[in-house]
């Protein structure tokens, strides 16, 4: 299915990794999702997908019929229910993510800013940046170095020189 590079997105991130078994299931599950996802009675042109067991992304793409208000809490409702099926927080925006050498990992704010005092976190670290909305930003400026993310100016004064 092709989308819009307008489509609008959601990204809901894990506190901690999903396996693949988890995974596999939580994707068919957002498939049966946005198959009948709807706005006042319209089909949504709607995909999901779960990206590194870690990120569960909304896309619709609204050429056809846009998201509303009853239709983001259907989606936020579901959102709730997975985090209590998977024992997972998917709604707490002060847990970033970032990449290491053994993969993806994330922390805290608070422990965030010490792994940026002690170095561990500088400023060419890949950071995901969640805030995105649309397809085209998904694609461009999603995982980015913290230098060039809204985190540093969060963070900048930090940085170890």
């Amino acid at each position: 299915m092709q989308f819009s590079e307008n489509s609008r997105v959601w990204i809901y991130q894990s506190d901690k990794e999903l396996t693949a078994e988890q995974t596999q299931k939580l994707q068919q599950q957002l498939n049966n999702f946005t198959e009948s996802w709807t706005a006042h009675n319209h089909q949504l042109k709607a995909a999901a997908m779960v990206k590194y067991n870690r990120f569960i992304m909304l896309l619709v793409d609204e050429s056809q019929a846009g998201a509303t208000g009853c239709s983001i809490d259907k989606s936020v409702h579901l959102m709730k229910q997975l985090e209590q099926e998977y024992h997972i927080n998917l709604f707490d925006r002060f847990n970033l993510a970032y990449r290491t050498d053994s993969g993806i990992a994330s922390a805290p704010r608070a422990q965030f800013e010490e792994l940026i005092k002690s170095g561990v976190i500088d400023e060419n670290t890949i950071v995901f940046n969640n805030m995105v909305q649309t397809l085209a930003d998904l694609q461009t400026k999603w995982e980015v170095p913290l230098n060039d993310s809204w985190h540093m100016q969060l963070f900048g004064g930090m940085m170890v020189s």
